[in-house]
């Protein structure tokens, strides 16, 4: 299993509303048509947690590529309000966050994630 958290653009706040419903139905198609399984999923409004299990002959780089580019293609296409902070072809920042979660700290790293209200906070604050 591996736990991945990644944010928009600028850490702009817009993973809300009907943007966020759309974002979590494609990222379970995503995982669906790639046959992978999701353990847990949290899209807050400047970030999206996610403990996902891949193939073993997969990489997360590659994985993380696939469903930030497909989301980030449809985002943009589905809500062109978006595109007033989205600057060039990306949705998503560059980067993540991945780690390794084995069974002793899913169970940890899963009541984080649903217990986490909060926004990250922003670098200097």
């Amino acid at each position: 299993m591996c736990h991945i958290v990644w944010i928009p653009k600028y850490r702009k706040r817009v993973l809300t509303g009907e943007i966020a419903r759309t974002l979590t139905h494609l990222i379970y198609e995503a995982v669906k048509v790639n046959g992978w399984w999701v353990e847990e999923l949290k899209v807050m409004s400047d970030h999206v947690h996610m403990i996902i299990q891949i193939h073993s002959n997969e990489s997360v780089a590659n994985v993380v590529k696939r469903i930030k580019g497909g989301t980030s293609r449809m985002l943009r296409k589905q809500y062109p309000e978006l595109e007033e902070f989205v600057y060039g072809d990306n949705f998503w920042a560059s980067g993540y966050f991945a780690e390794s979660v084995g069974t002793r700290t899913l169970k940890a790293v899963k009541q984080y994630i649903k217990e986490n209200t909060e926004s990250m906070p922003h670098s200097g604050e």
